[in-house]
Order: C-alpha cells, then structure tokens, then sequence
C-alpha cells in the first residue's frame, strides 16, 4: 500500500509539472503572437502614413498643387526624414560663419554681403543663402541665390539683397522658426552641429524641393542645443540646398542595400523604402534612377521560379493598377503585374512552355534491355570459359585473363545502367566509375596478352622466355591500382556532379560535369591505347593457335577507332544534342566496342567448339611447325594446373611420327639421288606422275618441265602424297 501510494503521489506530481510547463509555453506563444501582431499593426500603420506622404509628394512633383501655391505660405513641408550627411560640408561653413558673427562687433552690410556671397560660392549644392540680424525696429536681411540651372547667369556674380523687412515676412519663411515649434526641423544627431535642418519641402516660387539649414546667431552664454532659435537674441544664419534631383526609392531595403553601392545611395531619398506595389511573393522591386520624387521609380522582375505575363513591370504602371485594385477592385493588376509560377521541374522559365527535354522512356528502356541481356550473356560466357578450360581453344587462350576480360566488359555495360535515369551526383560517380574501370580491365587484359606474344617473338637468343600468367597478373595489379587510386581521389576531392545543358530547342537537360579530371584521365587512355596498338602492329606476322593474336589486335583496334569516332560525334558533329540522343550515342559506343570484341575474342573459340574442333590445331600451324606443346604466344602450356598425361603422351606420339616420317623421306630421296638407275614403282609417289616434282626436289635435276605438265603432276602429287603421308610428311618434304 505504501508503494502505491507514493507511485500515485509521483504521478500526481509529474501531471502537475508538465500542466505547468505547458501553461507557460501556450502564455509565451500567446504573448509572441500578441507581440507579431502589434508590431505588424504598426508596421502596416507606417507603412499607410508613408504612402500619404508620397502620394502628397507625388502630386506636388507633377503639378497636382491643389491649394498650396495659392496663398502663404507658399511652400509644403513633407515630414520624411531626409539623410543630411552628404551636406556635411555645406553645413560645417555655416556654422564657421556663424562662430565668426559671434565674435564680430562691427557686423557691416558690405561685410555681410561679401560673408553671404563667400558662402554661396563655396559649395555648389547651397541654392541660396541670408543672414538675419535684429534690429531694434525690425529685421535685416541680407540674401543671395542662385539663378535656376535652366537659366544662364546675366551677371558674373549673383547679386545680394540688403534690406529691411517686416518680421511677419521672415516668420512665414520655412527656415524660420521663432516659437520654439520644432515640427519643421529634423531631429539629427550631429557631433558639432549648431542649427537644425528642416523637413523637405516644396518651394511655390522655384518650384523646387528645398533642404535648409538654419543656425542661430547668440551669445555663447545663450547658445542653447534644445530647440531651434529665432531672431530673438542676435539673428541667424540660414542656407538652402536643392534636393530635386534625388531620387525616391521605393524599393525593399534589403534588395536596395545590395543593388545599389554606397555611393549611389547618395543620390536617393530613402525614407520611402518598402513601399513599392510589386507583387511580393512573385516578383521583386529593382530601383531605376532618373524618376526624381514621384512614385513609382522602380521597375519589378519576376524572382526565380516565375515567369511574367507582361514583358515590362514599369513601376508607374504597377501603382496605378494597383490604386486600380484598392479603390475600384480593378482585375488589371492581377492579370497583368503578378508574375506565373514555372513548372515544378524548371527553375528559371520565361513563359508556360516546358524548359526541360523530353525523356523517350521506351526508347531508353529498350536500350537498358539490351544491355541487360549483353551483362547475363557475359556472365554465361564466363561460366562456358570455366566449363572448357580444359579444352585447347581456352586453354591455350588462358582463361584467367579471358575471365578478367569478359569482367571489364560487363563493368562497361553496366555504364547504360549509370546513365540511364536523370543525372545526378550519383549517377555521374557510377557513370565514371564503370567507363574507366571497365576500359582499364578489358583493354589491359588484351594487351597484356599481346605484350607476351611481343615478348616471344623479339627474342634473338635460344634461351625460352617463359611468362605465366600469375606473371601477368603481378603487372596487371598496378595499373588497376593507379586507376582506382585516382578514381577515388577524383570522387572524394572534386565529386562527379551534373550540370544543366541546352539541346537544339533550348530546352534544359542534365549531364555530367567534365572538368580537368576527365580530360586527364582522357589523356592517360589515349597514350595507353597508342601503345597497345603499336604492341598489336609489331606481332602482325606472329603466328599462333587458332588466329588468337589476330583477334586481339582486331579487337584494339576496333577500340581506338570507335573512341575517336564516338568523340567526334560528341563534341563537333552533334555538340549541342538532346539526352536521348547522347544516351543512344552510349549505347552505340558501347555495342561496337564492347560487344565487338567479345565476338572478335570468344566468337571463333565457341564456334569450335559448337563444330567439335576445340581440341584440334589448324593445318596451317601444323605446316609450320608449330607443336601442341606450345600456347598462343609459343610458350607452352601454363604450369598454374596440373599435367594431362594423355594429352603429353598424344603429342609425343604426334612428334615421334613426325621425325619418322622426316627420316623415311630422307632416305627415299637419297635413294634416287645415288641410284638413278632404279626405276620407280607405278603408282608410287616417285612414278612419272609426280616427275615435276621429284625433278624439283632432286638436288641433280637440271631442267623444269612445261608450267602446264607441272601443275598436272603437283595436282596428281597432292593427291597420292595425301593417301601415302601424313602432315608430318608434307612438313618435312617442304623443309627439304
């Protein structure tokens, strides 16, 4: 009981801990949710009270003016922060002026005028500028500015005004605040600063966008930072700067902050941001410079994965679709300015149309059939090579290396598995992993064949060279070893991957990425292949058992030509072909090449042994003398199996009737020579039959008989000396 009760008040407890832990998490959601909600409400309320204030822009900039110009005060202030830096140096040499007029007790007119002129003249971006000085009765005004660009300059200098004006006339100027309101003026933090810049505003009489900075003429006692000062104590110094010419940028921050350099942000007026009309989860604002302040200075482009329905995004257009949409619930902005969404497979589009090729799947299918069928067949011949090994046609072939052969080629079919499906990492590594692989296996198991045979027939001395094929496997390791140490080099450091290419219609399809590596190891083959055929050119003339040195250099051959033939078709007859095209150009280069020489190897050698002459020699190695013991590279049988001690005791038997029947015609011919009195027997292989023969074999004989009668006898004496001798004969009867 005690137990259960103190499991129960355990369960309690944990119940009670995660009721609690999840009461805080949903408060904390709640909270954060409240917390996006506020702050969005007062983005979307920042963002309407700047759209207010373009629109009033807007309207001023393009003539709109409504009331504004038609009585004092003739100027509209737009209350947007305006980025001052860029007038540093216009606004350090009014404070410069300023700090000498506290100083100075004789503050002259023509000193004025020359003091207001300098300071004109010292920055091309100040548009005017006054000195304000109080009188007792009224203000003193001395001013100057300069004329718009539009116009020429009369004069070589402006000219300055110097006089007395009402004080009701420099309060309603927009520079001039003596109430301590500080709604006209910005407030900017500036290290050293002694006035205040105002708010942008319209000027009625220039019809220009004007920036002024205002500095108060006081004491130092009485200089104060808090507020902007009238004329109340000394006066003030004030300077226009005209900001038509910048540029307002409606444009996201972040994608203004990328496109345009510091430097070029000096000419906008940034405080309008994010207050384009784009459509924002398909298209993206991109500022365009020259538009001064209106709206719509922008053009919008379609971002990756969307394609537009109109051709221009002019952003003059998109507002006014857009007040379109909002007032009127007008369809234009939708049907024109939104951009469509691509395909699922295309990344980039510029219209509905498919941007990838088209996969003939049946076509590629039928094609991986094959070879499928060409991979089992490969698989069935080497189980027939192992099941004949003992026969002559593959024994004297060497069926370790015929194995290892018919192994590279079932690597290099597989290479139509590889590229089959679309690319991708993947089947770009197992793509150059078995046409490599699979080359270096099949090609070095010929040519390390053809290399013994070349080895034999070089040799001048009596001395046999005798080379195994465990020997051959020992030379054969190290060139697989170097192919799959830089096969794995190449995967692991710079990966295999697939690229985007254009077929003839344009249309987009993967294929591997051929870079330093593959042409690197393109090389290696190629001067690998050049020495393979100069090894295949040199034992032309050598003769073997059953032509297997002839195949083999057939087959090299067929290789290096259908490499070259195959290149030429990639990269200058059909450079820019479409995927099942380069799949059907695998697919050939793999037939002619591969299956080439599989027919050109193991063809004769199963059509033996489909005839039944597998153990049987051609007569025509037999008439040169070439003996059972020897192997196609006439090094006699591979000792890596045990001896057939029948099969010794058929070839020496064969070679015994050989040098018997050399030794009996021998004596036959010796017979004649010392006794030519004698007589041959009718019928017998010296009778007058076989004259013209045995005339042009008798060292004594001294005349040739008529061509005609000598190819009557040689026809008669093939015919008697095939009833009477054996090959072994014939060979001898040549030699002598």
């Amino acid at each position: 009981m005690l137990v259960s009760g103190r499991g129960i008040v355990w369960a309690v407890g944990v119940i009670v801990l995660v009721g609690g832990v999840t009461q805080r998490v949903e408060a904390r959601a709640a909270l954060s949710q409240e917390m996006d909600s506020v702050e969005r409400k007062q983005m979307l309320r920042n963002v309407s009270q700047k759209e207010q204030m373009l629109n009033i822009v807007s309207q001023i900039t393009t003539g709109s003016l409504g009331t504004t110009c038609v009585s004092d005060p003739f100027h509209r202030f737009v209350l947007a922060s305006l980025e001052v830096k860029r007038y540093d140096s216009a606004r350090q040499k009014a404070d410069l002026l300023v700090r000498v007029l506290r100083n100075l007790e004789d503050r002259s007119e023509e000193l004025l005028k020359a003091m207001v002129l300098n300071l004109l003249a010292s920055d091309e971006v100040i548009t005017a500028a006054r000195v304000v000085l109080r009188n007792d009765t009224q203000p003193f005004v001395v001013s100057t500015h300069r004329p718009p660009s539009h116009y020429p300059p009369t004069e070589p200098n402006p000219p300055v005004n110097a006089s007395g004006t009402k004080l009701s006339a420099v309060t309603n100027q927009p520079w001039y605040d003596d109430s301590g309101n500080t709604s006209k003026f910005q407030n900017h933090s500036i290290v050293g600063k002694l006035g205040w810049w105002t708010y942008p505003y319209f000027h009625c009489r220039s019809k220009r966008w004007l920036l002024s900075y205002t500095v108060p003429i006081t004491s130092s006692s009485m200089a104060s930072s808090d507020r902007p000062a009238g004329i109340s104590d000394v006066g003030l110094v004030s300077l226009d700067v005209d900001v038509t010419s910048l540029d307002i940028n409606q444009c996201d921050p972040e994608t203004s902050s990328s496109q345009q350099q510091t430097s070029q942000r000096d000419t906008q007026f940034v405080f309008f941001l994010g207050t384009h009309k784009c459509h924002r989860n398909s298209s993206e604002c991109v500022f365009t410079p020259g538009h001064g302040w209106v709206r719509g200075g922008y053009r919008c482009q379609c971002r990756p994965g969307f394609y537009p329905r109109n051709k221009t995004f002019n952003g003059t257009h998109v507002e006014v679709a857009w007040e379109g949409k909002v007032e009127r619930n007008n369809p234009t902005y939708e049907m024109l300015y939104v951009c469509r969404p691509c395909k699922k497979e295309c990344p980039e589009c510029h219209s509905n149309k498919p941007c990838m090729a088209h996969y003939n799947w049946p076509f590629r299918i039928a094609l991986l059939v094959i070879s499928s069928l060409c991979i089992v067949l490969s698989f069935v011949m080497m189980g027939l090579v192992y099941h004949y090994r003992s026969v002559k046609v593959f024994r004297l072939a060497s069926p370790t290396f015929l194995c290892i052969c018919l192994i590279g080629c079932t690597i290099m079919y597989l290479e139509m598995a590889a590229i089959f499906p679309v690319l991708d990492t993947y089947s770009c590594i197992a793509t150059k992993w078995t046409r490599h692989l699979g080359f270096c296996i099949t090609f070095s198991s010929l040519l390390m064949k053809t290399w013994r045979v070349s080895l034999t027939y070089r040799v001048t001395s009596a001395h046999k060279i005798k080379l195994t094929d465990k020997q051959l496997l020992q030379w054969l390791t190290p060139i697989l070893m170097i192919v799959l140490v830089y096969l794995g080099a190449w995967t692991l450091s710079a990966t295999p991957s697939a690229v985007d290419l254009k077929d003839y219609s344009h249309l987009k399809f993967k294929q591997c990425r051929y870079d330093w590596w593959d042409h690197s190891l393109a090389m290696g083959e190629v001067l690998f292949l050049m020495w393979g055929v100069k090894v295949c050119f040199s034992v032309r003339k050598a003769e073997s058992f059953f032509d297997e040195a002839k195949y083999i250099s057939w087959a090299v051959y067929n290789i290096a030509i259908v490499n070259i033939v195959m290149v030429t078709f990639h990269l200058i007859i059909f450079p820019d072909a479409g995927p099942d095209i380069k799949y059907l150009f695998g697919f050939l280069r793999t037939q002619f090449s591969t299956s080439t020489t599989v027919l050109l190897i193991f063809g004769p050698k199963f059509y033996r042994i489909v005839q039944g002459t597998g153990d049987q020699y051609d007569n025509r190695a037999r008439a040169k003398g070439v003996t059972a013991s020897f192997s196609l590279n006439g090094l006699g049988v591979m000792n890596e199996e045990p001896a057939d001690l029948s099969q010794e005791n058929e070839e020496l038997k064969e070679e015994i009737q050989k040098l018997a029947a050399q030794m009996e015609f021998m004596k036959i011919v010796h017979m004649e020579m010392n006794n030519r009195h004698l007589k041959p027997k009718p019928g017998g292989y010296f009778s007058d039959k076989n004259s013209v023969i045995n005339t042009a074999q008798s060292p004594g004989a001294k005349t040739n008989p008529p061509p005609l009668q000598a190819s009557r006898a040689s026809e008669g004496s093939n015919e008697n000396s095939s009833a009477r001798l054996s090959p072994a004969a014939e060979l001898a009867s040549e030699r002598v």
